[in-house]
């Protein structure tokens, strides 16, 4: 080290001088971006925890077990109405004759039941689907990211230069229309007019 070196190193301190006078009036903008990222990731993890792990108790499994009951019990006993028709006609038709006597506003009651039941369980089903949804979205960056780390180069667009500039054949994309009958428009008259 040269002695001019040493002596500004007395003077001014060892580092970039000038990068050093102007972070005290103005932020570094580079320490500004990470702290920023830091901040976002961190907020985005806080979030993700939320949905990490679901707690959920003993009934709400139990109850969870319960309602997968309907949807099999019906088809299973539908399939069980056909076989007993064709292995026991007399016991299936004393079961239909039963079934013929039950009052209809009986059966609009059932098929209320049933209805709610499946809307229910479809409104249930939405929304873990968007909550599923959502916990995925929030790991599309981090998968770019892996994908570029892998690709060595960011994503490149659908269409090339080629597909984007429009060919000697294709119309101008601004037409305008040939029938010029606006008699009570006047603004529209000199706008096409300027045309």
């Amino acid at each position: 080290m040269g002695m001019i070196e040493r002596l500004f190193s007395l003077l001014f301190g060892g580092g970039n001088v000038i990068r050093d006078t102007a972070q005290v009036f103005r932020e570094n903008a580079e320490n500004a971006a990470v702290r920023e990222a830091d901040r976002h990731s961190a907020a985005l993890n806080q979030f993700a925890s939320e949905f990490l792990f679901e707690r959920k108790g003993w009934f709400d499994r139990l109850m969870d077990g319960i309602n997968r009951i309907p949807r099999p019990a019906l088809a299973l006993g539908m399939l069980a109405l056909f076989i007993s028709s064709m292995t026991d006609p007399a016991w299936f038709a004393a079961r239909m004759q039963g079934l013929a006597l039950v009052p209809e506003p009986l059966w609009w009651l059932l098929g209320v039941i049933v209805s709610f039941y499946f809307g229910a369980r479809h409104q249930a089903k939405s929304h873990d689907f968007q909550k599923a949804l959502a916990a995925t979205m929030a790991r599309a960056p981090e998968a770019m990211r892996n994908i570029e780390a892998l690709t060595g180069k960011k994503g490149e667009p659908a269409e090339t230069k080629e597909e984007r500039t429009p060919s000697r054949n294709t119309p101008h994309p601004r037409k305008l229309p040939t029938d010029t009958s606006f008699p009570d428009n006047a603004a529209l008259r000199d706008w096409m007019a300027s045309q």
